[in-house]
């Protein structure tokens, strides 16, 4: 997928200032695995709309590029914040900050997802990675007027984000606009196993390859995963394939549709490290599209194909839309996942 990023005059003249290089594959640590898209992170930085002066969060070091970035914007009067689970690459990234004569902006390990509540409030945050819902800390270190812009579930299934910007208005949390976007899972331990998914995997089999399978209905099954593990068994063993009618899938619009659905029959797999595969199952049913654009499903009379195909025509008469055209909210949740907000969205 290509990306388009108009950058604001202010990140442009820092990502002409911050060598990306160094920190991305420098001399003495090597390439940062995993790193974001530093268009990407031009983008989220020109949402953000960082001036002179702010404090800045970031959650999620990483090569310490973006954070850079952030202590370039904010100058020598503001300061920025980092936070990784990572200790190797926090201190990687405080050394060559040092190096670079970057005083404004420290590092340190920690879960992210708490924040930093001592060099708190902050004018602004950004995170590198994806938590499980919009979480009270960020939101209650963020100074009141000030702006986030993080990626946020939109199911609670891996893969399914959005990026939002979202506004801090008396203390309550507030949507202005989503786009296109999500990265690694926020976790409280660092992640290297990248084949499945950190979170919301309901069975996984790592022989004889990586597949995996994560249900919506997972509070309905039993504890023995007796669900997941059938409805990945059907799927691995589909007995009936099919195109996808009409034009190529527009991968980011079709997920993002399915999500919109609320349905609890929602499912998403990982048939081959290579491939997603999203779409609808039951105990005993099992339909899902792949991103190549063929549909599999356990029968030909499954009632998850039955389903999948009313998703799909569905789609097609809305007009495949685009995901900045929903309609965001966030919604209080206090459960397994946490204390905070999720995003869900509507037409």
């Amino acid at each position: 997928m290509s990306i388009t990023v108009t950058m604001t005059p202010d990140v442009a003249r820092a990502a002409e200032a911050v060598p990306e290089k160094h920190y991305t594959h420098h001399d003495g640590r090597g390439p940062t695995p995993h790193r974001s898209n530093p268009l990407v992170i031009h983008r989220e930085l020109t949402t953000l709309d960082v001036a002179e002066g702010m404090r800045a969060l970031e959650i999620g070091t990483g090569s310490g590029y973006s954070g850079a970035l952030l202590a370039h914007l904010v100058g020598p009067t503001g300061q920025v914040t980092s936070l990784d689970i990572d200790p190797y690459l926090v201190r990687w990234a405080g050394l060559i900050h040092h190096q670079r004569g970057a005083t404004n902006i420290r590092c340190f390990t920690t879960d992210g997802t708490a924040g930093h509540p001592g060099r708190a409030p902050y004018d602004r945050l950004v995170a590198w990675c994806t938590p499980a819902l919009l979480p009270k800390a960020w939101v209650d270190q963020v100074a009141d007027g000030g702006l986030m812009v993080v990626p946020l579930p939109i199911a609670a299934v891996p893969n399914m984000t959005l990026v939002a910007q979202i506004r801090i208005t008396d203390g309550q949390p507030h949507v202005e606009r989503v786009f296109p976007g999500g990265y690694i899972e926020a976790t409280a331990s660092p992640h290297s196993h990248f084949d499945v998914p950190a979170r919301w995997v309901d069975w996984e089999n790592r022989v004889p390859a990586p597949s995996w399978i994560s249900l919506a209905w997972r509070d309905q099954d039993d504890h023995l995963h007796t669900g997941a593990r059938h409805a990945l068994d059907l799927l691995l063993t589909a007995q009936h394939t099919e195109p996808c009618p009409g034009d190529p899938i527009d991968w980011a619009s079709w997920r993002t549709f399915a999500a919109a659905t609320d349905d609890t029959h929602l499912t998403l797999a990982g048939l081959t490290p290579d491939t997603l595969a999203l779409g609808h199952t039951t105990p005993t049913s099992a339909a899902v599209l792949q991103q190549d654009g063929t549909i599999l499903a356990d029968r030909p009379d499954s009632p998850s194909l039955a389903a999948l195909r009313d998703w799909l025509i569905a789609w097609e008469q809305a007009g495949r839309p685009a995901p900045e055209t929903y309609t965001p909210t966030l919604t209080p949740a206090n459960g397994p996942d946490g204390t905070g907000w999720t995003l869900r969205l509507t037409r």
